[in-house]
């Protein structure tokens, strides 16, 4: 009944893939929101066919008389056990600092005219809004205005750190950070989540790619880490 054994590694994958998509958010750390319906497609066609070829294999043993297969389990096949057993019992933590680390800050080009910016303060701000109107926008909106951001910590050197987000175009492995540089503020543990209320720090000419995207913080506030973290959205709260 080695046949019993396929489908069985089928339903571990499909209900692996259920239990991340549609019974929990944790595919929201692989995956953008959008691939979510698609997730849990395959999960259903996975466990469907599991049982089919279990109920199959039951027919076949009941009518031959002795219930023995001769066929064999394809080795490449039970490397699908453990990612199914991990999506079921162990998922994965998110990215956070260790990738935003490693890798470069994305590079944030504004492809259209600065507006004026609300008068609100502190403004609410995305760290790539930030990031472009530092580097980009030659009327120096930021300059001196207090502005709010969110995003998680990842530890620097020289007494700063930096605000950062991560921002999938589909999937973990395109993940990329945008990063802004934090001085003042204390001295968090990497991955937490913050809102920051601070000023632009100065360095370099604003308005220009030699400014520094870093922030000068008043305020630094501990907040829970969204549902999908994998958005540059505005402030929490």
């Amino acid at each position: 009944m080695k046949r019993s054994l396929q489908a069985g590694l089928l339903v571990l994958c499909g209900l692996g893939l259920l239990h991340v998509s549609l019974f929990t958010d944790l595919c929201l750390r692989y995956v953008k929101e959008g691939m979510r319906p698609l997730l849990i497609a395959s999960g259903v066609v996975l466990l469907l066919l599991g049982v089919a070829g279990a109920l199959l294999d039951r027919g076949q043993g009941a009518g031959d008389g002795h219930g023995h297969d001769h066929s064999g389990v394809p080795r490449v096949a039970w490397l699908l056990l453990l990612p199914a057993l991990s999506l079921l019992f162990y998922a994965p933590p998110a990215l956070g600092a260790y990738t935003a680390a490693r890798q470069p800050a994305k590079a944030v080009v504004h492809d259209s005219d600065f507006g004026p910016l609300p008068r609100t303060s502190p403004l609410p701000m995305t760290l790539s809004d930030f990031t472009g109107r530092v580097r980009q926008d030659r009327g120096q909106a930021v300059k001196g205005r207090a502005v709010r951001m969110t995003g998680f910590v990842t530890p620097g050197d020289g007494g700063s750190w930096e605000l950062t987000r991560i921002i999938l175009n589909c999937c973990a492995a395109d993940a990329q950070s945008v990063k802004v540089r934090v001085y003042g503020g204390p001295a968090l543990p990497a991955d937490t989540w913050v809102t920051v209320t601070g000023t632009w720090h100065p360095g370099g000419t604003l308005g220009t790619g030699s400014a520094a995207v870093a922030l000068d913080a008043r305020t630094v506030t501990k907040v829970p880490r969204p549902t999908n973290g994998y958005q540059d959205a505005l402030p929490l709260g």
